[in-house]
């Protein structure tokens, strides 16, 4: 289980100290699915951060009794000196796993070739997402954390990482931020709207969904028009 308790986070800005996030109560058990839905700068992310320890709450407490993934995707851990190669082996020592048969997976899953040899600050972006998802799936959590992923690499990539992380780890906790209607309702059975700092959830995706829509000023008369306008 994961737990947060009254989660406030502040940020300093020109202005001031904003409040991103502002007393989020949250549990989310082994298993479950929670779709995150938000404008840009809701909070969707700074919560993906905090969950995952990157970066500690400004109030509350977050307690973590599931291992607990780093954002999917996320490459801002990689020594940019090192080479893909190196980076693998500097996870491995880290969660203290066999180097060998990861390393393996990671050359076939990213399918960079002869760059897993060249330094990964001379990686394109695509290529630094693509080696950090494949990485990613090297070590077994209970709960991964979902940012927009799927929007990694070309039609053929994508449908692997679906594969590797929705059916082969059906049975782990997931938090999943996307604008994917479709991924979403497909994906999960739970969901977060976030808004004004605060989070709404519902359990019903259209709900959510019109919800969500009409935060953005773009909203339907009756869900049911939204729903047709989905289809």
């Amino acid at each position: 289980m994961i737990k947060l308790t009254n989660v406030s986070k502040d940020y300093p800005t020109k202005a001031g100290w904003r409040r991103v996030l502002s007393n989020i109560d949250l549990t989310i058990n082994p298993g479950e699915r929670v779709g995150i839905l938000g404008r840009n700068g809701a909070g969707k992310s700074t919560l993906i951060r905090l969950i995952s320890g990157a970066e500690p709450p400004t109030l509350g407490t977050i307690e973590r009794n599931m291992s607990v993934s780093w954002p999917l995707a996320f490459t801002g851990g990689f020594h940019g000196t090192l080479t893909g190669a190196d980076n693998v082996r500097f996870v491995c020592r880290i969660y203290g796993v066999d180097f060998e048969p990861r390393f393996q997976f990671v050359r076939e899953f990213s399918d960079l070739g002869i760059y897993l040899n060249e330094p990964v600050a001379t990686y394109s972006s695509g290529m630094r997402a693509r080696l950090a998802f494949a990485i990613s799936m090297t070590i077994d959590f209970d709960c991964y954390l979902i940012d927009e992923v799927m929007a990694v690499g070309d039609e053929r990539f994508r449908e692997r990482c679906r594969v590797e992380l929705f059916e082969k780890r059906k049975d782990k906790a997931m938090l999943i931020v996307s604008h994917s209607h479709r991924y979403l309702k497909g994906n999960c059975d739970r969901f977060l709207l976030f808004r004004d700092g605060t989070v709404e959830e519902h359990k019903d995706f259209e709900e959510v969904y019109f919800r969500y829509k009409a935060s953005l000023g773009e909203g339907f008369a009756t869900k049911e028009q939204m729903v047709a306008a989905m289809q």
